[in-house]
């Protein structure tokens, strides 16, 4: 196995777990990591880049979702022989409220066709991996826990479904940490958007591409107004 760098990435604004997935995504461009190898283990990573396991397990579902690494359950996770090409650009930082709607309109865009081709192309697999994260978003956002990463596990989900390498690209280059999540009442949050989250399942299973695509534009626009309602409250750190 190759000798990578312990050295931790700098710390910018768009999230810790982007900071991880760029450190290991370099480490794999440059070959410090090559086509086999194994990558640290998360105590490893926790300890080298000093983040939470948490943080290290969005980043590897982050690379696993580029295509770039596949995790063997009770093994770690490896870099595929033949990375699926990723878009160079960095993730959008969102430095203001302005940024973060921009970012959302784009999210808007994007998700929407992703979901109505998921409805046409999901596998019985794809289907059982979206419930799988969307059942995930509810036992946490009840539990109290931060729901953020099963949430955008989910979308990523939806994006896998449509058997289009690049949508899962764009979005997993989207930090997750700009959607508009509420931390501060993460039950009552989800509480509210659960209903949301199960339309754009169930047209999907019925493979009603039409109908997936409306609910999740619905839940997104809906996300887009509820995070302006929450800067007009003074709420603004609830994303």
């Amino acid at each position: 196995m190759s000798m990578i760098s312990s050295s931790p990435p700098a710390r910018r604004t768009h999230g810790l777990a982007q900071d991880v997935f760029d450190f290991l995504v370099e480490q794999i461009r440059s070959g410090a990591l090559r086509p086999g190898d194994r990558l640290p283990t998360e105590v490893s990573l926790m300890q080298s880049q000093g983040v939470s396991r948490t943080v290290v397990r969005e980043a590897l579902q982050r690379l696993q979702a580029s295509g770039l690494v596949e995790t063997r359950h009770g093994i770690g996770s490896f870099v595929l022989q033949s990375p699926a090409p990723a878009l160079d650009f960095r993730s959008p930082v969102a430095k203001t409220q302005r940024d973060v709607v921009a970012i959302l309109e784009l999210r808007i865009c994007i998700e929407t066709e992703s979901a109505g081709l998921a409805a046409q192309r999901a596998t019985r697999q794809d289907l059982a991996d979206i419930k799988r994260a969307l059942d995930a978003i509810d036992l946490h956002a009840r539990a109290g826990d931060d729901a953020a990463p099963y949430d955008f596990q989910f979308h990523l989900q939806i994006a896998r479904a449509t058997d289009n390498p690049y949508f899962v690209d764009v979005l997993s280059h989207l930090d997750p940490a700009i959607a508009p999540r509420a931390r501060l009442d993460p039950a009552s949050y989800m509480s509210r958007v659960n209903s949301e989250h199960i339309n754009i399942y169930e047209a999907i299973a019925r493979r009603d591409p039409e109908g997936a695509r409306a609910a999740m534009r619905t839940h997104l626009s809906n996300s887009r107004e509820r995070l302006k309602q929450a800067w007009r409250v003074g709420q603004g750190d609830a994303i």
